[in-house]
């Protein structure tokens, strides 16, 4: 099947490209890995604007167009790329699994489910400079469910008995069809897995989410930016859960720099 887009950036051969560690490319592909090679460099730009406080919104444009970067380019270097002061702040508000264990949580529905989707669908997944997992597909306003969300779903709960969390909470977009469907179906296997918790369809789950009194899970950055403890749900059960799951991670320094260096 043919693809186009950002999903060019995804053929098993280009994976390692986006990781640190570059293998040998047939030259064949050579196109490919020139393209690749300046989406790395449009990347390093973009972070240098960010560090230098340069509005995310008019950097992301300004590099886009000079890289004349596609619309899902775009969106996978906002997906990935931060300020090094944004990602050491949210950074500090992380905790690991093991700390959700007694304490109140609350789980951004579609915000967890879709990345862990991701995984199970072999779909790749993008390790933001600030070290949360996210998914690079843009389902989430055109979310349909399927056997995956029963198999996320699934392994969410596991992790719930294994955590066992005071008291979990997840909140699903309202707006979204079906929500209310969905988080009946959620209620519904907490109270048979007496897993201690509710689940709900609200208009706006960010309402709640920000300012939680307990621990959030989510990987979105306007919730993460506004919450005090946050933990990476889907990202750590990603990790720990399912195997082979292909990571793209952007190089933090600049192949130009480094030319430089080798030079001197």
């Amino acid at each position: 099947m043919a693809t186009t887009g950002v999903h060019r950036f995804f053929s098993p051969g280009n994976w390692a490209i986006i990781q640190p560690v570059q293998p040998q490319i047939p030259k064949s592909r050579s196109d490919d890995v020139l393209k690749i090679q300046q989406f790395h460099e449009a990347a390093v730009d973009f972070r240098y604007l960010l560090n230098r406080a340069y509005p995310r919104k008019a950097s992301l444009e300004l590099v886009g167009n000079h890289y004349q970067l596609t619309f899902d380019e775009r969106h996978l270097l906002h997906r990935g790329v931060f300020s090094e002061g944004d990602a050491r702040k949210r950074l500090r508000k992380k905790v690991s699994l093991q700390k959700i264990s007694g304490e109140e949580l609350a789980i951004d529905g579609y915000n967890v489910i879709i990345t862990i989707e991701a995984a199970l669908s072999g779909r790749p997944l993008i390790l933001g400079d600030d070290g949360f997992l996210r998914d690079i597909s843009g389902l989430s306003n055109n979310f349909r469910r399927t056997r995956r969300t029963e198999e996320s779903l699934r392994l969410i709960y596991a992790l719930l008995k294994e955590r066992k969390p005071r008291r979990t909470i997840f909140l699903f977009d309202a707006p979204i069809s079906k929500s209310g469907k969905l988080a009946g179906e959620v209620r519904r296997h907490l109270q048979e897995m007496d897993i201690p918790g509710d689940s709900e369809a609200v208009r706006v789950p960010e309402e709640i989410l920000i300012g939680f009194p307990g621990i959030v899970a989510t990987s979105d950055t306007a919730i993460i930016d506004q919450s005090a403890r946050i933990v990476d749900l889907a990202g750590l059960l990603i990790r720990q859960r399912i195997p082979s799951v292909s990571i793209l991670r952007f190089k933090k320094r600049s192949s130009r720099l480094n030319t430089k260096r080798a030079a001197l």
